[in-house]
This record gives structure tokens, sequence and C-alpha cells, in this order.
């Protein structure tokens, strides 16, 4: 394990409910805690539809990756996903890429959460050169752009998909503009810029003083925007057909069940544009 993930893990705080440990909870992965056990599980007890809306998220990024993957992006920057580990084996998001692009795609996880960092690169690294992960924060978009790793495994003369799925980090929507301007900016033409966000448009008005009150107990700093400010964020931007959508909405499979009745019950938008 690398030196400083495994200084992290010591001074891991365990009680207290983190947004990726709690995804990969609900999605059924096993990188959690009690903590965020029961925060899916107070979640679902207000408003039960938190598991299903994993699921229905974790779809929808594979299916962001399958069809970048057919339009020959063989490279992923993958910010803030927790790499849940819900998927059975075989079907993470790498696993996803390597099987949809027919070559052997380079995936780059970047984590801010110190026991998703070490895991991964406990149980994945060691099994393929294609997939790194590097500790790094959403919020300070500079440094992670700096990054060695990310300097030097993806290779920035080729077009590369970044899937921004941190949003929830990104309170300021002056600093979310610049994250966004400053991928755009930094990924070569013929790249794709994936973005998800969570939103409390589809949560019935009696439930949603239930659910704030229970957000400012477990995860007090999330960020949650409405579906006029993500499109805010994206403005400019070229985006694919079904544009700015319900993630259960986004180019749905056959075998896509997850929220597939009641789109707005995934809690989340998602949305793919084409940089030129």
């Amino acid at each position: 394990m690398h030196q400083r993930a495994v200084r992290n893990l010591a001074n891991l705080e365990t009680t207290q409910a983190r947004i990726t440990r709690i995804f990969d909870a609900a999605a059924g992965g096993k990188n959690h805690f009690l903590a965020d056990r029961d925060t899916v599980r107070h979640f679902d007890q207000a408003a039960p539809a938190l598991t299903t809306a994993a699921r229905a998220v974790l779809e929808f990024l594979t299916r962001v990756i399958r069809h970048l993957s057919a339009e020959g992006v063989d490279q992923y920057l993958i910010v803030g996903s927790g790499i849940p580990s819900g998927p059975s084996a075989g079907h993470a998001l790498h696993d996803a890429a390597r099987e949809a692009c027919g070559v052997a795609p380079r995936v780059l996880y970047v984590e801010n959460n110190p026991m998703v960092v070490t895991m991964a690169q406990a149980t994945i690294e060691p099994f393929t050169d294609l997939v790194r992960v590097v500790e790094g924060d959403i919020r300070e978009i500079d440094e992670v752009l700096r990054d060695h790793v990310v300097r030097t495994f993806i290779d920035w003369d080729r077009p590369v998909a970044v899937l921004l799925l941190s949003t929830y980090s990104l309170h300021d929507d002056e600093y979310a503009h610049y994250v966004i301007k400053r991928l755009r900016h930094t990924a070569p033409g013929g790249s794709f810029l994936g973005l998800l966000h969570t939103t409390f448009d589809g949560v019935p008005p009696e439930l949603l003083p239930a659910i704030r009150d229970l957000l400012a107990m477990t995860l007090p700093h999330l960020a949650i925007r409405s579906r006029d400010e993500v499109a805010a964020l994206l403005e400019g931007l070229d985006l694919l057909p079904p544009g700015l959508a319900w993630v259960p909405e986004w180019r749905p499979g056959d075998d896509d069940h997850s929220c597939r009745e009641e789109p707005s019950s995934s809690g989340n938008y998602g949305a793919v544009a084409r940089i030129p």
C-alpha cells in the first residue's frame, strides 16, 4: 500500500458518515462503516429510495462509459465516484470501460476519501497497470491537475473522458463554474465531460423537511442544486442527447431498471458534453 494512504487510513474517522461510503453502502458494497449503513437506513425511512437511486447512478455511469467507448475514448479520469464496490466482480467502472473499448483503456480515479483510496490501491492497482487511484479533492482542482500521476498516466495530447461525479462538494457556484471551465480547457479537443449532480427536485414537498433535517445532521455540507442551477453550470457546453436528464433517462438500456418507473426518484441529474 502507498504510505500516504496508510497514514490516512490510520487517521480515518469511522464514526461519521461520508458521502462516497454512503453511496457504496446503498449500492450493496463493502467499503463503508456502520455509520454509513445507519445513514442509508435513516434516509430510506424518511424517503425510501436511496438504495434504488444508488443503483440508478451506477447504471448511468456504466452507460456513459459504454457510449463514450463506442465514440473511441480509451482513457478516463473519474473524479469522486467512491469506486463503489457494489457491482459484482468484473463489473466495476474500469471493467465496463475495458469491455466496451475493445482495447485496453486507462482509467484514473481521483478520490478524497482515505478508505476508498487505500482499498482501491490495495485491491485494484496490484492486478493491472491500466488503473490508478490518486488522492485528490475537486475543491482543489488545480492541485489535482498538477498531480504527477494525473499528468503522466493520462495522455493529455489525446481525447479523454472526464467524469465529474463529486459535484456534491462544490457549494460555491463561482468555484463550481471555475472547475468545469478548468477541465474544459485542460482536456484536448475531442474529449468529453460528464457530470452527475444531486437534486431535491424530485422529493415530494411533504418529505423535504425531514430530508433537510437528516442532511443537516449527517451531511451538512452536501451541495444540492435545482435543474436550472445545474443547467447554468453546463451553459455553453455541447451536450449529447438527451441533454441534462434524470439519470435513468440518459440513454437507458433494456437491462437498466432502477428508478425507471419514476426517474425523479433517482435524485440525480446527469449530462455528457463534447469538448470541441
